[in-house]
């Protein structure tokens, strides 16, 4: 696609969000054509091509419905490309997986096609390389890559700690996520946030508290 164009979001029937800038961030619109790993969504009377995984598809409703999509853009010299998920969970997911060297939209697609975010965040934080090389286009370096770099920040999510992104963190897991920007581990964050006397507290005090416990303080 290029130079996407943004329909009116009173038109009653459609709505685009946009993000700053020319980014889009989540398309609202009637579902005209599905056919994997593409689709077609009308918005406001403008056509929008996306890719999605698979795991987008089942969830998409039947056509002529109207549906919610939370899109990533990624721009090229030749095309402007949407990628859509019907979860913002997911879409955050892929894009933390295009953070991973060797990994691009099109493999990003693979892997959420071949497992859910739950099972992807399972297979990361307990380094099953087996299971993710049973995706296409996944060898063991790059399924090993995955698990080095996404790890800590998946592993956190499972233990109920730093969310993945699209959850809504509680005050501990904005405790956890200041002192992770500090530089400290996100083990290590946590662990400090459970010991401190500061459950209750505020964002701040529970910062305060755990640095206190890094530092080996006691008050």
């Amino acid at each position: 696609l290029r130079d996407l164009p943004y329909p009116h979001p009173a038109d009653g029937s459609a709505r685009v969000f946009a993000r700053a800038g020319r980014m889009i961030g989540r398309l609202v619109g009637t579902l005209v054509r599905k056919q994997p790993p593409e689709l077609l969504l009308d918005v406001g009377g403008v056509g929008y091509e996306l890719e999605a995984p698979m795991t987008t598809f089942y969830d998409l409703p039947a056509l002529g419905q109207e549906v919610t999509l939370f899109t990533h853009m990624v721009v090229r010299d030749d095309a402007h490309l949407l990628f859509g998920f019907t979860e913002l969970r997911q879409r955050d997911l892929f894009r933390a997986l295009l953070k991973v060297s060797g990994v691009g939209p099109r493999v990003g697609l693979a892997i959420l096609s071949g497992l859910t975010t739950e099972n992807l965040v399972t297979c990361i934080t307990v380094g099953d390389v087996a299971q993710l090389t049973r995706i296409p286009g996944i060898g063991r370096k790059t399924a090993e890559r995955l698990i080095v770099d996404l790890r800590d920040r998946l592993e956190s999510s499972v233990d109920g700690e730093p969310p993945l992104p699209g959850d809504t963190a509680t005050p501990e897991q904005d405790a956890i996520s200041g002192l992770v920007a500090l530089g400290y581990r996100s083990g290590d964050a946590a662990r400090a946030v459970r010991e401190s006397d500061t459950h209750g507290g505020s964002v701040e005090e529970m910062i305060r508290g755990a640095l206190q416990q890094l530092s080996g303080g006691h008050g």
